[in-house]
């Protein structure tokens, strides 16, 4: 193994210098994380680096052998030939739906993946959905995201739960047998999310969520300051709906009583738009975004500041859907994170599956871009950009660990890591790994 060229530094100081434990160290000490190679995100990556941490943030960052003697009183975790970098964040997430994995296979419409889906969660109880959403925060966790976005159809069961990871709860609202319970619906909702630090709303999708169920939500986000989050032209079907008013989703909401009064003219982002009036989708976090015309581009670009759009690149696949349009809504200016959605059309919640699954898919992105949609542009869309995914004096303490063995092609490494971790922070509090 090649020596670091501070070893000296580091061997002056090696009584202090700790391997790799599973004791967490109080949250009172001042701790350094020291690591082959430091990913900030905030500029280049540091070889033979640290991040010094009290309590619940960030102190300092730099060179090792620096780190040390500005900090000399703090514990120090030596974590060998690894590269640290900030903790994951997950754009968007369905953990009620971990029990579903493998349950549902391929299907060729949308549409009977949505009968699928339904069908299976007829069968589960509340104590199914509290074991289900536990169960995929531990395996969110093993794979280094400390930060979640989470969709739940029952924010009544979030008291049920300690979340381990850092979460934004989102009540997934959907009124389309009960159109004019709009604002009861929302209401409601927002009565049981209101104790939680983290939250917001969101309006299922424009089929299954009416006008007055987004503009209340939209009303209450304004009112609160909170964010709003929902699914839009994910497939073609959607968009043969909304555009054209025919096809198998216009067909089965049809057969259940929706108004489809709303079909036949305009492209689901069109829809959309036209559903929110004057206050139109800005800091709004998109869900897919796969169908486009040519009229959507030009709404986007003529947006005075543009959305989050969060894409789930192995959910995409499993349901085909149309390429996804990287390039131009990039050129346009939207934000592109990523997302794992839930395991009903995934198989695990790694991010770093999602990245390279996004690589496959755009070669050509450089590495790092594509770690920043899991670091600071999911920060971005989260309104924490000065808090979270990156390692700065005076973020989070939010850190993960992968094995590294050349710093020189770090964000490689990083984006073909395919293994649990072992080591993580969140919050300055080191993680047992299961």
């Amino acid at each position: 193994m090649p020596q670091s060229r501070e070893n000296g530094d580091r061997c002056a100081i090696g009584a202090r210098v700790m391997a790799h434990e599973r004791r967490r160290p109080q949250k009172s000490t001042e701790m350094i994380v020291r690591g082959r190679v430091v990913v900030t995100m905030a500029g280049p990556a540091i070889e033979n680096a640290a991040v010094a941490v009290l309590g619940d943030k960030i102190t300092d960052v730099g060179k090792f052998s620096e780190i040390s003697k500005r900090h000399s009183a703090a514990e120090i975790i030596d974590l060998g030939e690894q590269a640290v970098l900030p903790g994951l964040i997950n754009a968007h997430c369905h953990l009620d739906y971990t029990c579903l994995r493998g349950k549902i296979p391929r299907l060729k419409s949308f549409t009977d993946w949505i009968r699928a889906i339904n069908a299976e969660k007829s069968k589960l109880s509340a104590d199914d959905y509290v074991a289900s959403i536990n169960e995929g925060f531990a395996e969110a966790k093993r794979f280094g995201t400390t930060t979640i976005v989470n969709l739940t159809a029952f924010p009544e069961l979030i008291d049920q739960i300690s979340a381990p990871i850092r979460t934004w709860w989102f009540a997934e609202l959907i009124d389309v047998r009960n159109p004019r319970r709009a604002s009861e619906i929302v209401d409601s909702a927002v009565a049981r999310l209101k104790s939680q630090k983290h939250w917001g709303l969101a309006p299922h999708a424009p089929f299954t969520s009416s006008k007055n169920l987004y503009r209340r939500c939209q009303e209450i986000a304004k009112r609160e300051n909170t964010l709003l989050t929902t699914h839009l032209a994910e497939s073609r079907e959607e968009m043969l709906m909304f555009r054209d008013a025919e096809g198998p989703l216009y067909d089965f909401l049809k057969e259940i009583g929706r108004d489809m009064s709303d079909c036949g003219a305009k492209t689901p982002l069109g829809e959309l738009v036209g559903r929110l009036g004057n206050e139109p989708i800005l800091g709004w976090i998109l869900v897919h975004l796969n169908e486009f015309a040519e009229s959507d581009l030009e709404i986007i670009a003529r947006l005075p500041a543009k959305f989050s759009i969060a894409y789930c690149p192995r959910s995409h696949d499993y349901f085909a859907h149309s390429p996804f349009q990287f390039e131009k809504v990039r050129k346009l200016g939207c934000n592109i994170c990523l997302g794992t959605d839930s395991l009903a059309s995934n198989v695990d919640l790694s991010l770093f599956a999602e990245m390279r699954a996004f690589q496959t898919h755009f070669p050509a992105s450089p590495p790092s871009e594509i770690l920043a949609m899991v670091t600071t542009n999911a920060a971005q869309a989260l309104n924490q950009q000065s808090v979270l995914g990156r390692i700065e004096p005076g973020f989070r303490a939010d850190l993960v660990a992968i094995p590294c063995s050349d710093s020189t092609r770090v964000f490689e490494e990083i984006v073909a890591f395919d293994q649990p971790l072992n080591w993580s922070m969140i919050c300055g509090s080191v993680q047992e790994m299961a």
